[in-house]
């Protein structure tokens, strides 16, 4: 039963998308799977070491990789370079991530693990829903997706100022539920965009991995805000 399960899972996979496509995400998603392994190897020195410990240098070299990426368009023979500044951006975002990680240690260590293993489950269970609903059924979202993007990047300057626990809730659970949609949406463009000829799976497999590392970076904080009201009633 089980086997005639995936069996029939595989068909209906390659009977709704052709070759090229299937060809294009297993790139793409063996590229947000470097990056995974590499970020989590970034937050591993950070935490263990004492090198790169400056947040903010590591932003901006995050955002440095990001751009040499973007400007340094694909051309076939390139692809190791690419693949370089990919893993740079990985492994900087990673450190960025040191931080927080070394917050949660503090609470429950185990939180790590279970962010990690629920955000995978989510993503994979979005990404599953984009590869097997009706093309382009889920392009719509883009600009609404967009636009409440702009309205928490004004909540999150507005609680610069008010510093208001309500408005920090609102911004991480909305995110949440944004990078839920962004899922469906970036999986399907991605989609598209292989079919119109950008085969570009580098710069494709950027935008799931920021998806990734934003949803795990917001399950930690409500893993642990809730791990923490926990042992508070305990006390």
């Amino acid at each position: 039963m089980a086997t005639f399960r995936v069996e029939n899972f595989f068909t209906t996979f390659n009977n709704k998308l052709e070759e090229p496509v299937r060809k294009h995400l297993k790139n793409v998603y063996s590229c947000v799977a470097i990056s995974t392994l590499t970020a989590a190897a970034g937050g591993y020195v950070h935490l263990f070491t004492n090198l790169f410990q400056d947040g903010l240098l590591c932003t901006l070299a995050a955002l440095g990789f990001l751009a040499l990426l973007h400007f340094t368009p694909s051309d076939g023979k390139n692809v190791a370079l690419r693949l370089s500044f990919l893993v740079g951006l990985a492994f900087t975002t990673g450190l960025g991530l040191g931080p927080l990680l070394k917050v949660v240690i503090t609470v429950n260590p185990s939180l790590i693990s279970l962010a990690f293993l629920a955000t995978s489950t989510i993503f994979l269970c979005f990404t599953l829903c984009s590869l097997f609903s009706e093309r382009g059924s889920w392009l719509f979202l883009g600009g609404s997706l967009m636009s409440i993007m702009s309205t928490m990047f004004l909540l999150g300057i507005v609680n610069l100022f008010t510093r208001s626990v309500f408005i920090f809730q609102i911004h991480l659970y909305l995110g949440l539920a944004v990078i839920c949609g962004f899922i469906l949406y970036d999986t399907q463009l991605i989609i598209e965009k292989c079919r119109m000829g950008d085969r570009d799976f580098i710069r494709h497999s950027v935008d799931l991995f920021i998806d990734f590392v934003c949803m795990f970076q917001r399950l930690l904080i409500i893993l642990t805000q809730k791990e923490g009201s926990r042992k508070r009633r305990k006390d």
